[in-house]
């Protein structure tokens, strides 16, 4: 099929990689031309594992290509996708600028039936906006009476994993009332939905809130669960316990239910404030959300707080070793990143901070670019020289085995903060360590 997909963000790029190594003749537009010369060379602007190669492999196919010209992307793709960033506005609600702007453009060089679907996170509502968009832009070119369709295929990506999640879905959702539409959606899907079936068709503001409460519903697992990890710190009780005994129910599950030091990223800290936002809207007063929100805000302060309890207010001249900048493993990703939160707190109180990412190094860089109070370093070990402490914001899987003898002998003082609890607090403590980590004695 010929596949349009407006937008080379971290949704559009994997989606659009995924359906040309399926076979699709995939065409992707963006309006920045140095992004777009540097992925026909192949350079990826985001860290993804498996998405390199995937890229590179249908670009050589002739299944890829990208382009700035719209009038091409129009004309090519009978299937065009919307997959550009919602951002968040100044009142938390989603920004559909982007989303309405390519909207418009679809509808200025349309000569044919298109089936224009939303790919981007959006907003209940937002298909009959598009669709208003479209309608009156051939309404202004004498062309009303053109046919086509708006249709809602919300993602499921997680960073880190999206390439497999795209490739292999748990469930493909689309939104429409158009049984031509649904026909053409299952064609295109029909590769990724032979093991079992996997297609879930509903009408396309059932699919539009879909998005939202998959990504609420996670959230607020993660703010649960910090919120009895903070509960476990009053009363002396292990959260990892409390984990297996609750998650070991299969109503509650293992997953998402791990404490910590709170969520960020581009999806969960944004989809909980627009829906938030769409209810006030609509004069609802979303308080469960409003309540995830505010833990999960609360909880990123969490390690400073004992780390300014430890030094007794005094960080002034204090050097942190810090593990870990990006907002969970495998990504570059910063976004709402809870180390952001803890570097800046930790300068606003005089201290120094040595940092190591296996990927977001650029990323930091680029956010903050030359400070005094912050060394990027090489590796986890150079990042501990000269350190007071050693904190731990994300859980790469090669901060996870650790040489304490090495640890200790490289921190001023043998002082740990975890924020996502690596370690087992008594083998630490035994081998000399005062170690704080999330909701265990």
């Amino acid at each position: 099929m010929n596949v349009t997909v407006f937008g080379t963000g971290y949704v559009g790029l994997v989606q659009a990689a995924i359906l040309a190594e399926a076979g699709n003749k995939v065409v992707c537009i963006d309006i920045d031309a140095d992004k777009v010369a540097r992925l026909r060379d192949g350079h990826i602007p985001i860290y993804e594992p498996g998405l390199e190669p995937l890229v590179e492999n249908s670009i050589a196919s002739g299944n890829l290509s990208f382009s700035t010209d719209a009038t091409l992307g129009v004309s090519h793709g009978e299937l065009i996708f919307i997959a550009v960033g919602t951002p968040p506005d100044e009142d938390g609600s989603a920004d559909l600028r982007h989303v309405l702007t390519v909207a418009d453009t679809i509808a200025s060089h349309m000569s044919e039936k298109k089936y224009i679907i939303n790919k981007s996170t959006v907003p209940v509502g937002t298909a009959d906006k598009v669709r208003a968009t479209v309608e009156a832009r051939l309404a202004k070119r004498d062309l009303s009476a053109l046919p086509f369709d708006v249709i809602s295929n919300p993602e499921f990506l997680k960073e880190g994993s999206a390439v497999a999640d795209c490739m292999r879905p748990d469930r493909i959702v689309i939104g429409t009332s158009e049984k031509d539409s649904e026909q053409k959606m299952r064609q295109l899907y029909a590769p990724f939905n032979r093991n079992h079936e996997k297609i879930l068709v509903m009408d396309v503001k059932s699919a539009e809130l879909t998005k939202y409460a998959a990504n609420c519903m996670l959230a607020t697992k993660i703010s649960f669960m910090n919120e009895i990890a903070n509960i476990a710190d009053r009363v002396g009780a292990d959260i990892e316990s409390v984990r297996h005994g609750i998650g070991s129910d299969p109503r509650v599950g293992y997953q998402f239910i791990y404490a910590g030091i709170g969520y960020g990223g581009s999806c969960f800290p944004k989809d909980v404030k627009a829906l938030i936002s769409s209810a006030k809207q609509m004069g609802l007063n979303a308080e469960i959300l409003n309540a995830v929100e505010s833990r999960n805000e609360q909880q990123k302060h969490y390690l400073a707080d004992k780390i300014e309890k430890h030094f007794d207010g005094e960080l002034t001249g204090k050097t942190f070793a810090l593990w870990g900048l990006s907002f969970k493993p495998n990504t570059d990703d910063m976004r709402e990143a809870p180390s952001r939160v803890l570097m800046e707190r930790l300068w606003a109180r005089g201290a120094r901070v040595r940092a190591f990412d296996p990927e977001a190094m650029e990323e930091c860089q680029r956010i903050y670019g030359e400070r005094d109070d912050l060394q990027l370093c090489d590796s986890k070990e150079a990042a501990l020289a000269g350190a007071d402490a050693l904190i731990i914001a994300t859980e790469w899987q090669q901060f996870k085995a650790v040489d304490t003898r090495a640890l200790g002998e490289k921190l001023q003082q043998p002082v740990i903060f975890d924020g996502r609890n690596l370690y087992d607090p008594t083998d630490m403590c035994e081998a000399g360590f005062t170690y704080y980590c999330v909701g265990r004695p």
